[in-house]
């Protein structure tokens, strides 16, 4: 008996969104969800951190039929093409997709035996692990393979390194409990002036990729995520993020 495909719904991403973000930790503002609702089937959804001037000239030269915006709120909603549906979702992205508590991310920088760094309204905001041991230079290197570059680099005085931080804050306190952890190189988004004393204090080495970047990746893991729960959607991540 053969079972033919359905329909892909924007609710149906939604929903599984939802599930995939774990919204219920989130406040009922950040939640995200449907912010522009269709009945059009999905059968090419486009990413797009946020609403550029070429979104509506992107959106039909691929044939879109909905949009992810992690950030929607400059969007003309009138300069969209006719029941286009839009999906939102900007502090669950950036906390389960981008620098933070992020099983994927962890894999491809090959780290392991995860622990959590720091918490915000009981929610994991950072990670530590082992990694295979290597210099400060190979990990650099790694990393702005990964992202497509870095913004900042602190050196660290240690030998090896064998315990990272991924971080999606940098304060005083979370770079000095990091070193206490026995973490070597603290990855995060942005260095932050406030966290500068204790990095020199620790010795502690420190890697910011810039939150573009980290974003950027965020929508091609999401891309992943969609495709592997539907074959037949197809995924467009923007050009000009």
């Amino acid at each position: 008996m053969t079972i033919e495909c359905q329909l892909i719904l924007l609710e149906e991403i939604a929903e599984f969104l939802n599930r995939f973000f774990a919204v219920e930790h989130f406040s009922q503002a950040e939640k995200g969800g449907v912010y522009l609702p269709s009945s059009r089937p999905v059968k090419r959804l486009g990413l797009a951190l946020e609403p550029q001037t070429q979104l509506q000239e992107w959106a039909s030269a691929q044939n879109l039929d909905a949009l992810f915006l992690h950030r929607p709120w400059k969007l003309q909603l009138g300069l969209l093409p006719p029941d286009i549906g839009v999906i939102s979702y900007h502090l669950p992205f950036d906390e389960c997709l981008t620098i933070g508590f992020n099983p994927r991310l962890a894999q491809v920088l090959n780290v392991s035996n995860l622990e959590v760094l720091g918490e915000k309204e009981n929610r994991a905001i950072g990670m530590l692990g082992e990694i295979p041991d290597q210099s400060f230079e190979s990990l650099c290197s790694c990393v702005s393979q990964v992202f497509g570059g870095t913004e900042q680099v602190r050196t660290t005085v240690r030998g090896e390194v064998k315990r990272v931080a991924v971080v999606g804050a940098m304060t005083d306190l979370l770079v000095r409990e990091a070193a206490n952890c026995g973490v070597d190189v603290y990855i995060t988004g942005q260095l932050r002036q406030p966290a500068e004393e204790a990095i020199r204090e620790t010795q502690i080495g420190a890697i910011a990729v810039g939150h573009r970047r980290s974003e950027v990746w965020g929508l091609r893991a999401l891309a992943g995520v969609l495709q592997e729960r539907w074959l037949r959607l197809e995924v467009v991540v923007s050009h000009f993020d």
